[in-house]
């Protein structure tokens, strides 16, 4: 399991593990802290996808770590942790998508095909009413060799 995130400009954040209750992915009330799926590949799997989900902000906590997504652009890299070991992630896209969208029309959950990370925040536009925002910004990245 991976035990710390990084992302360019915006140091690093601790990884702790999350599972999935009643059809929703399970993120660490601490905004600092970013939850690992448990249901997905480790970090250097050669197949899989590594799930890192994270807030994006809090009323209470201010901006979480993973506000720093909306800001990643393809191309950048990106630091998985686990102790002394290090992966590096090259950004290959990002994607908003709907939130009810997010385990039925998205493969950012598929544990099939070639090793990649998924990094997942909430997005889009805030619903003050139901207390959430309706979309999810949905980073993929794949590791960089050598």
């Amino acid at each position: 399991m991976p035990s710390a995130v990084e992302l360019p400009g915006h140091g690093s954040a601790r990884v702790v593990s999350e599972r999935t209750v009643d059809g929703i992915l399970q993120i660490p009330e601490d905004i600092s802290s970013i939850g690992w799926w448990d249901g997905s590949a480790f970090a250097g799997d050669p197949f899989g996808a590594t799930v890192l989900a994270g807030h994006i902000d809090s009323r209470v906590q201010g901006l979480g770590f993973f506000a720093a997504l909306l800001l990643l652009a393809r191309g950048d890299r990106i630091t998985v942790r686990n102790g002394t070991h290090a992966l590096t992630y090259r950004v290959d896209s990002t994607q908003l998508i709907r939130k009810d969208a997010l385990a039925t029309d998205s493969r950012a959950l598929s544990q099939d095909g070639d090793h990649r990370l998924v990094l997942i925040t909430c997005s889009g536009q805030w619903h003050p009413e139901k207390r959430s925002y309706d979309s999810n910004l949905i980073v993929v990245a794949t590791p960089v060799s050598g």
